[in-house]
């Protein structure tokens, strides 16, 4: 047999279809089973897909808590049990009392809440940019609410339409108090932009904070010989509205002042979410908030953009001031502390940084606070005089203080970041 025979009689033989059928007659053993080969084991160079990582879903606490005590607040008065605590000698049940002045309450604790929201935006936008608290912040709203107060007095004898006196006064408060926390960021703040100590641009509000308030004081103290200021406000602005029979019948009274208190603060705030949220300046604002360094490789002028957010944070700091003046009478040159606190709270309440969050926080903080100032007062007022009860009788609306600050203790307890806020990590 020639080598060609040779190599042809092995491919026939070997062939497929052979081989397959020498297996059926069982002349060739069965072929070994495949080695199994082990599963690669992952590693950081993989470009397997990584199997996805199932969390839980965490339970947003601080929300359901902050929920069960305003539902406490609210609703505690109607259990039936309290109505036996009430003197039954007057008729009247803690039921009836509540439900009296309830609507009345959230309307009013609406009108405070929408001037603290307005506040509040001026911290919360600053945070946001600078990470900075502007405590001066206050006092910008005292200096809106002092110029607003000029600016009533100077207008009072000019036979001018109310309305067009209160738009003056707002638009001039809100150029000077803008035109003044520029000023602020430009001595106070970007020297100290580059400061390794955090505390240091922290000092310096405080201490810019306590020069402001002098300030004024000396001012009015010069020019009016007076602590106190009350507003001139035009009598047209003070007449009740004319609300619809059935809101009445719900113990609601509003008047020309506060229905333009809530709209002046509803138009503010819409216009201030389209120009953070739907405009170029907004844009570029958010982008150095992200991001200062990355924003400045983008060609913004993070200065620039900064300087703008104290503009539009002191402008809306001095309507606020105007706003409260002409809605509870009475300014001095220390009247931002208190207000200036409550609305940091009220940031802090809905998450520092947030736009939203601040007009929540703003209008959750104004509804317990007049709650609180109201209701218990009133039925202190109706329980017997015993020894038992006594105590409860001295329960007066100041103290309305206390229990605003304990409902954002517990939430900051439970959720740091505030009701919209979002937790973020830090870098090391």
């Amino acid at each position: 047999m020639g080598l060609l025979e040779w190599v042809k009689q092995a491919l026939v033989s070997y062939s497929v279809p052979a081989v397959a059928a020498r297996r059926c007659y069982g002349k060739l053993p069965p072929p070994r089973p495949p080695r199994a080969v082990p599963a690669l084991e992952p590693t950081l160079t993989s470009t397997l897909p990584a199997k996805p990582i199932k969390r839980k879903k965490k339970v947003n606490i601080g929300s359901w808590i902050f929920f069960a005590v305003v539902l406490v607040f609210l609703i505690g008065p109607f259990i039936n049990g309290l109505g036996v605590v009430l003197d039954p000698s007057k008729g009247t049940t803690a039921t009836s009392v509540v439900l009296g002045v309830l609507p009345n309450v959230l309307t009013q604790g609406l009108i405070l809440g929408f001037v603290f929201a307005i506040i509040a935006l001026g911290y919360t936008m600053v945070y946001g940019v600078l990470k900075l608290i502007n405590f001066a912040h206050s006092e910008v709203f005292a200096t809106g609410a002092v110029v607003g107060y000029e600016m009533f007095t100077i207008l009072q004898n000019v036979s001018m339409n109310p309305y067009l006196k209160l738009t003056l006064a707002l638009l001039v408060s809100m150029i000077i108090a803008g035109i003044l926390n520029v000023m602020i960021e430009r001595i106070a703040y970007r020297p100290l932009q580059g400061a390794k100590n955090k505390l240091v641009p922290l000092i310096s509000a405080i201490g810019v904070s306590f020069l402001l308030q002098d300030l004024l004081r000396l001012f009015e103290g010069i020019k009016r010989g007076q602590f106190n200021l009350t507003y001139p406000i035009p009598v047209e602005l003070t007449a009740p509205l004319a609300l619809p029979e059935w809101v009445s019948n719900l113990g609601i009274s509003l008047s020309v002042k506060e229905t333009l208190l809530i709209g002046i603060a509803l138009v503010m705030l819409v216009a201030l979410n389209y120009l953070v949220n739907f405009t170029k300046m907004g844009k570029a604002i958010r982008a150095v908030a992200q991001d200062r360094q990355t924003a400045a490789l983008m060609g913004i002028d993070s200065n620039q953009m900064i300087m703008l957010t104290f503009l539009i944070g002191g402008a809306l700091g001095g309507a606020a001031g105007v706003l409260y003046g002409m809605q509870y009478g009475t300014v001095n040159a220390y009247v931002g502390i208190l207000p200036g606190l409550k609305a940091f709270t009220a940031a802090v309440l809905g998450g520092i940084g947030s736009i939203p969050g601040a007009v929540l926080g703003g209008l959750v903080l104004g509804i317990i606070e007049q709650y609180l100032g109201t209701v218990p007062s009133l039925l202190g007022g109706l329980l017997p005089t015993t020894d038992i009860f006594s105590p409860l009788k001295l329960i007066g609306a100041e103290y309305k203080d206390i229990g605003a600050f304990m409902v954002l203790i517990v939430i900051l307890i439970f959720k740091p970041s505030g009701l919209l806020g979002r937790s973020t990590t830090e870098k090391v």
